[in-house]
């Protein structure tokens, strides 16, 4: 076998290819030849790369960075837990910016009729804070393109983009301070979720999976439009305008042109404006209803559904090649630790012979896993399995399957139950070990939440000042000292960390001391149980507000009967999941909220005008704002939507969550389509398209991929066994069991390819 040097960067340094050399090593390790302290260096090299490999593999990251001491060093700092949080808490800023910068977004209300002038902060004062961050940034691609090297730097497209970004902040900053903070548009400003954005595998992942699913769906959009477009040439032509003006009323509201019938016949596909758009037709002959009936059925029933169906199953397609690839890059980084682990300075030593098996010190593998950043169970898992092996040494497969560990579900053990001596004692904890104990307090709960659901019933007409609270009072103090009687029981039958290692438990437990601790004020500030209170008195929390408090916690709390019901607990647990592991979905979402709410902002800022501030307004434009203002029944301005608006960050995002929903969207296209032009129509179709029937429809299918996923794992599953087990629902571990694993061929070919370790076979 041909002998070369293991580590080019690290043992034979003379390359000079990324100018990372360390060149006192170099001399040392020509100096002192086989010394005895070099091969100390050496190995300790070997164990810090083999940890970062497995920390790699552990988050799915590339392994393709240097491999040198002081590289490992810097590399292991920058994805410390505190730098990587210190990394998106500068983001988070530069994104808030949006919200304290010209427009501010700092007033109670977004009501245009009476919004008070928000505080502007001075020139200045957020430019201060964006240079700080993009010094951050600049930080952060150049320890990045360092740790990576030039070659691979220059394959990296979003580090590239990354570093345009920067660039093009940085001048648009020194404009924006030349110009004395006076500059109409920010162009940094639509740029910065970028940042976000190439700071998540998972998200740029699922970016490219989404411009990898567009193309695909192109024909059913195409399909839409036509079907769009073939209904309103018909329409036009059914409710074309007639000679008796009694019969014009389809025609004079929504078929009056192409584009009013095209906008109309849109809103139709969302059901938003149904029944309203064919009720001047329907009203003249039934038989119009018929137009409707098929255009919906056709489009949103049918098509809308196809789209649905094919959004989901070729991103379903795109995301499980995604996660082939984070699987690949789990066993590259394991192999590559085991590599350096089995066979330190291959090539570099002529210890290596043909027929040497390939094995790994299972004493060198537990120092290796005691340094790695993971999680305490996972590493007790992998470091028990490992101490099973006889003989003392791992090789290659077993190494590989080691790691396996990582793709299994942590059961949570409970701590074993105290031992009690007396008899008493022994019979509590029988009885509070017993199942019968949690039904009995899910139907108290249930008892509490009627008794409460009564009351609200008996006193909805009756104010403060004329509700009974002595009866109130005493129903919430019996229930109070059965949740604080149970609450004890249970610590006595479990102990404290038996208690507190059941989620549930912490959940009631908490709940009780707040209710047992507003319970007490109420007595010390109201002397409750006296029938003559002022429940208005002035305190800090009148009666009313504190029982009101109370009530609400007690509601709160049955939520407790979630866990005990199997439907109810996967549901739940489905919910934690897509909050905990689908977050670049999310992610992703922001980001198109954030470009769209600042381009919201460039084009509609202060276009509608209120008519309390038309004083205000110049002469010329007078006359444009009362031929759009229109008080007609069902229009932006009868129903007093003033407080949607695009004037200011903040308002612009409650805007585009409500057209999102699509509820009455087609309010808000006319209103700017009448105060500014008929082109405003296309911003908001575009929206639509990405957010509703893109987004929303891909979250609803994963949403789906997810439950099916949890249910089909927890039909083997009592309640009890859902309830112990702390599902790690990954999106890898979704798709796990359809994706193939790597064969010894294929990661032996990408580990010759890694720009800075180079082994020979």
């Amino acid at each position: 076998m041909e002998e070369e040097p293991l580590l080019t960067e690290s043992i034979n340094q003379g390359s000079g290819d990324y100018g990372s050399h360390d060149n006192g090593h170099e001399d040392s390790l020509r100096s002192t030849g086989p010394s005895h302290s070099a091969t100390e260096e050496d190995a300790e090299l070997y164990i810090q790369q083999a940890v970062v490999f497995i920390e790699d593999a552990i988050q799915y990251r590339s392994i393709n960075h240097r491999v040198d001491t002081g590289s490992l060093r810097l590399y292991r700092w920058y994805y410390s837990s505190i730098c990587q949080w210190c990394l998106g808490f500068t983001i988070a800023v530069v994104l808030a910016l949006a919200f304290i910068e010209r427009p501010s977004s700092l007033t109670y209300t977004s009501d245009i009729r009476f919004k008070p002038d928000p505080w502007e902060p001075p020139c200045g004062m957020t430019e201060a804070i964006e240079m700080v961050c993009l010094c951050i940034f600049i930080l952060d691609v150049t320890v990045k393109s360092y740790l990576i090297g030039w070659e691979e730097f220059r394959m990296n497209k979003w580090l590239i983009g990354y570093t345009i970004v920067i660039a093009t902040s940085v001048i648009d900053w020194m404009l924006s301070v030349s110009m004395m903070c006076n500059e109409s548009l920010r162009v940094r400003r639509l740029i910065r979720p970028f940042f976000l954005l190439q700071n998540s595998s998972l998200m740029k992942k699922t970016l490219k999976c989404i411009k990898r699913t567009l193309p695909e769906i192109a024909s059913v959009i195409l399909l839409l439009a036509m079907h769009l477009c073939l209904f309103t040439m018909i329409g036009m032509l059914i409710f074309a305008k007639s000679d008796d003006p009694k019969k014009n009323g389809e025609w004079e509201t929504y078929f009056k042109n192409m584009p009013k019938a095209l906008s109309s016949l849109l809103v139709l596909l969302t059901t938003a404006n149904n029944p309203d758009v064919m009720i001047p037709a329907y009203s003249l002959n039934r038989g119009y209803s018929i137009f409707f009936i098929l255009f919906s059925v056709f489009g949103t029933y049918l098509l809308m559904n196809l789209m649905t169906a094919i959004i989901y199953n070729q991103f379903r397609g795109y995301l499980l090649m995604s996660v082939q690839t984070s699987i690949m890059r789990r066993r590259l980084g394991i192999r590559a630790a085991f590599e350096v682990l089995c066979c330190p300075g291959r090539g570099h030593t002529s210890s290596h012979a043909e027929g040497h098996v390939e094995q790994v010190a299972v004493r060198m593998f537990v120092q290796v896993m005691g340094r790695v950043h993971m999680k305490s169970y996972y590493r007790a898992a992998i470091i028990k399995a490992a101490q099973q092996f006889p003989d003392g040494y791992i090789n290659g497969e077993a190494f590989q399957n080691l790691f396996y560990e990582l793709d299994k579900d942590f059961i949570k053990e409970h701590p074993p139950k105290p031992q009690y001596s007396f008899s008493l004692l022994q019979h509590i904890q029988r009885i509070y070990n017993h199942y019968t104990i949690t039904v009995l307090g899910n139907v108290v709960a249930l008892v509490n939440v009627l008794c409460i659901c009564t009351i609200l019933v008996l006193d909805s007409e009756k104010s403060a000042s004329e509700r009974d609270y002595y009866y109130v009072e005493i129903i919430n103090c019996v229930f109070i000292l059965y949740y604080l009687i149970e609450m004890s029981m249970k610590i006595l039958a479990f102990g404290w960390r038996g208690y507190l290692s059941y989620r549930n438990n912490i959940f009631d437990g908490f709940l009780t001391f707040l209710l047992l601790a507003i319970q007490i004020a109420i007595f010390i500030t109201y002397k409750i149980p006296d029938t003559k209170v002022d429940p208005e008195s002035q305190r800090m929390l009148s009666l009313w507000e504190m029982v009101r408090l109370i009530n609400m916690l007690i509601v709160f709390r049955f939520l407790r009967i979630i866990p005990e019901i199997k439907l109810m607990a996967v549901v739940a647990s489905t919910l934690v999941d897509l909050v905990k592991n689908l977050r670049a979905f999310a992610g992703i979402l922001l980001v198109v909220y954030y470009v769209y709410a600042v381009l919201g902002i460039w084009l509609f800022q202060g276009a509608i005008t209120a008519p309390t501030n038309m004083s205000a307004i110049s002469n010329s434009s007078l006359e444009n704002i009362t031929v759009a203002f229109t008080m007609d029944c069902g229009s932006f301005e009868q129903l007093e939507y003033w407080p949607n608006n695009f004037d200011d960050f903040a308002s612009s995002l409650v805007l585009l969550y409500n057209i999102m929903v699509v509820n009455n969207w087609h309010v808000f296209t006319d209103a700017y389509t009448r105060y500014t032009t008929e082109w405003s129509l296309v911003y908001f179709v575009a929206w639509w398209l990405t957010s509703s029937v893109m987004w929303v429809n891909l979250f609803v299918a994963l949403i789906l991929e997810n439950f099916t996923y949890k249910w089909d794992r927890s039909n083997s599953l009592s309640v009890a066994e859902v309830e112990r087990i702390a599902y790690q629902s990954t999106v890898q571990l979704m798709f796990r069991e359809q994706v193939q694993e790597p064969t010894e061929e294929e990661i032996r070919a990408m580990l010759q390819q890694h720009p800075h370790l180079h082994l020979a076979w």
